[in-house]
């Protein structure tokens, strides 16, 4: 199988065992069952023609297996695999550079598609449509365009935020899939698979119990894993039991419900500081010395989804059930 793969996000150690955690096909993937039989079926179809598939577009929060899956394409394609993330393709030449090595029925996998330069997403139009590269050789009234043809290939784009792709490369995707949150037993399916892969010895309850507040996502659920792994490993005999799980679930300040403290911090911030809100994005950003973006795509989705918080033209408010958490809260702390 010929793997080219060009990306640097985690230490070598991090990234060999995140991985190895990984899926590699469609059968070990938990969860998302209908995005699973139409990608079965598109796979299926583009190998019996011997065609590339179709570019796919693979949407929803972080850490819901958009990679993953992008690297299950690859293996049941048996092709090479190129990755990239949007924010590193800078000029035309970066993404020309990429396209031009490709080889036939190859995989580009752009991750945070939305965040592409406009320049270089111009470049992606003619490729995708036509698998044809245009380059402008020279300025001004001696310029031309030169014309490469592409080997078919299948562009698998990964992107958190929908709603910032232009149309035109929205367009341009045969195949569209919204990948959604897990339910608690599939993760627990999930952290027992990872479980066996770090050949850790987990009790049925303990992965139930990491699998309820890991915010319906695998990546959290298996991060959570690597950290009750260590509590296990240094405090105990290596076995995690529930009374083990929660203990680690304790040091890391993540409670029943998934909340880990930046959560809480921003629940208490709406109720106690702006009297439940409505407060605007920016002054919550400085009251909590966060970026807004990091307020708005990491910690707002899940607060919103349990139905703590809500979002509204005049800013963020907290629901009756946000106020009442952070209520029980501060009667907890009182006690103490």
């Amino acid at each position: 199988m010929n793997e080219r793969i060009t990306t640097a996000v985690l230490a070598p150690d991090e990234e060999e065992l995140d991985r190895s955690l990984r899926p590699r096909s469609l059968d070990e993937f938990v969860g998302q069952e209908r995005v699973k039989e139409q990608l079965a079926v598109a796979l299926e179809a583009a190998k019996g023609r011997g065609e590339a598939l179709d570019h796919v577009l693979l949407a929803g929060p972080p850490g819901l297996g958009k990679t993953s899956l992008a690297y299950i394409v690859r293996e049941e394609l048996g092709a090479g695999l190129r990755t990239v993330a949007g924010p590193a393709l800078e000029r035309k030449g970066d993404i020309a550079a990429i396209l031009t090595s490709l080889e036939e029925r190859d995989v580009l996998f752009v991750d945070e598609i939305h965040r592409l330069n406009r320049a270089v997403e111009e470049i992606l139009y003619p490729a995708l449509e036509d698998f044809r590269l245009d380059i402008v050789v020279g300025q001004g009234p001696a310029a031309r365009t030169l014309t490469l043809d592409l080997p078919p290939f299948t562009l698998v784009g990964a992107t958190t935020r929908t709603g910032l792709l232009t149309t035109p490369l929205r367009d341009r995707f045969g195949m569209t899939y919204r990948l959604e949150h897990y339910s608690p037993a599939e993760l627990a399916r999930i952290v027992r698979r990872s479980a066996r892969i770090l050949d850790l010895e987990i009790a049925d309850d303990a992965a139930d119990e990491i699998a309820r507040r890991a915010r319906g996502t695998p990546r959290v659920a298996n991060r959570i894993l690597r950290r009750v792994r260590d509590v296990a490993q240094v405090r105990y005999d290596g076995v995690v039991t529930p009374g083990v799980a929660r203990e680690a679930l304790d040091l890391l300040e993540v409670d029943g419900e998934g909340l880990e403290r930046a959560d809480r911090a921003l629940l208490a911030a709406i109720v106690e500081k702006f009297d439940g809100g409505p407060v605007g994005l920016s002054t919550l950003a400085v009251a909590l010395g966060e970026e807004p973006d990091t307020i708005e795509d990491v910690y707002e989705p899940y607060l919103l989804q349990l139905g703590l918080i809500q979002r509204t033209p005049r800013g963020r408010t907290a629901t009756k059930l946000g106020r009442a958490r952070v209520g029980a809260a501060s009667a907890d702390d009182a006690l103490f």
